[in-house]
């Protein structure tokens, strides 16, 4: 094809490309927001749970962890299924399930009832992020992925800039008990009920595969059937176990496990303990907590899509990877170092949340370009089970060590140390893995 008709691909590719973008994108972004908030907003409750039932903070950090055994157990056979049932269906059942088990956590009255609900919802939330990340390999190639992957994943900056003022604001609003419901009750119930509202529309709003689509023409699914196909066919001969189980002989999945895992321990110590840390550090109102909590999200939201549309543009994704977990480690060293100063520790936790969390999407398109066709939601949903376990670590070694020495500082060290540990790890991988073209 001659240079002209190759820009003139390119830019049907690119309005075709943007228009799937704008179809399908605000919906998933919307449903993420949603899995993010059942995900975190006992970091909330938590405020005034546990005075309410009599719980420790070591109770507290193991019933948010025990979350991600959920995780560990569903997440890998949740992907198989939606491979084999649609993305449609699949997505649904697992929105309408955890917004149910989320609900009901206002029940909880005794540790065991904790860890069930905080388990159970896990479960049933452990297929919705591998799910998507292998979704969009079903629509976009590898090229596209790192500005889609940062689009969806900034639900989670998002989250935190709406989770926390409204769940200040539902837990300052309901505090007097009113219909006989604590705050911290109303809040598990005004999350959840939207979730299983959203979980049903899943089946008008999210078609299975861009085969399906109807506000696709012939012609354009056809130019999508074409990009996918080649690379598709450079994946299956360079993988060598690409068969539907075949990823549990890589390797590469393997190391990709542990990478992820250290990078989730920083994600899962902001997002369970920031409420407490700014709590800690002189701020007793809770609206106002929720308010500043909400300010290192929204920065950490433009750094997450203007470092994805960069390393897009570059086709390098490294660095691109590798400063933000640097950045990251230094905002939890000074959280850690300045916990006493509100402007310093403010400081630190934007840092730390802005870098932790523009590292998740990039780091997702490595192993996305990595797998083969075959074997790719199942390696997928590996990396995410085990990377997840941090997600039960993180809270529990910060809430240990807080009951032992009756301060985060010391677990938040620890915590940089272990984003420190994911750069490393991601240098000594060879630049031709970064590669998506």
């Amino acid at each position: 094809m001659s240079i002209n008709g190759d820009l003139q691909k390119n830019e049907v590719l690119d309005r075709l490309y943007k228009k799937i973008i704008i179809r399908l994108i605000p919906f998933v972004f919307l449903c993420y927001i949603f899995a993010y908030f059942s995900r975190v907003n006992v970091s909330f409750a938590k405020l005034e749970m546990l005075a309410d039932v009599g719980f420790s903070e070591t109770v507290y950090g193991l019933g948010a962890g025990i979350f991600f055994i959920g995780y560990v157990v569903f997440a890998v056979p949740s992907n198989i299924v939606l491979s084999k049932v649609g993305a449609r269906l699949w997505i649904a059942i697992l929105m309408i399930s955890w917004g149910i088990f989320s609900t009901c956590l206002m029940f909880t009255r005794t540790p065991t009832e904790f860890y069930l609900f905080r388990f159970l919802t896990g479960v049933a939330e452990a297929g919705f992020f591998p799910g998507i990340t292998y979704y969009f390999t079903q629509w976009f190639p590898g090229e596209r992925r790192g500005r889609v992957m940062s689009m969806f994943m900034a639900a989670i900056p998002l989250s935190g800039v709406f989770g926390g003022p409204i769940s200040g604001w539902i837990m300052s609003v309901f505090n007097s008990n009113q219909m006989g419901l604590a705050g911290w009750e109303w809040l598990f119930l005004l999350y959840g009920i939207p979730t299983v509202l959203l979980g049903i529309s899943v089946f008008w709003c999210m078609p299975n595969n861009y085969s399906t689509a109807k506000f696709l023409t012939d012609a354009e699914k056809r130019l999508i059937a074409e990009e996918l196909e080649a690379e598709n066919r450079i994946k299956d001969q360079q993988c060598v176990n690409n068969s539907i189980l075949g990823f549990l002989l890589s390797p590469w999945v393997w190391y990709f496990c542990v990478v992820y895992f250290f990078i989730e321990m920083g994600e899962y110590a902001i997002g369970f303990w920031m409420p407490s840390i700014i709590q800690n550090s002189g701020i007793e109102n809770l609206n106002h907590v929720g308010l500043l909590s909400a300010i290192p999200y929204l920065i950490a939201g433009v750094v997450m899509i203007m470092v994805g549309r960069s390393a897009d543009l570059k086709n390098e994704r490294r660095w691109h990877l590798v400063i933000p977990m640097l950045v990251g480690m230094l905002g939890l060293m000074l959280a850690a170092h300045f916990s006493s100063s509100l402007i310093v520790s403010m400081i630190g936790l934007t840092l730390a949340t802005a870098g932790v969390l523009t590292a998740l999407p990039m780091f997702w398109t490595v192993p996305q370009s990595l797998l083969g066709t075959a074997a790719a939601a199942g390696g997928l949903a590996l990396i995410n089970s085990i990377g997840n376990l941090a997600g039960f670590f993180s809270p529990y070694l910060v809430g240990w060590i807080k009951d032992l020495t009756h301060s985060t500082d010391i677990a938040l060290y620890l915590i940089g140390i272990s984003v420190l540990i994911a750069a490393i790890l991601i240098l000594r991988i060879p630049k031709e893995r970064f590669q998506t073209k």
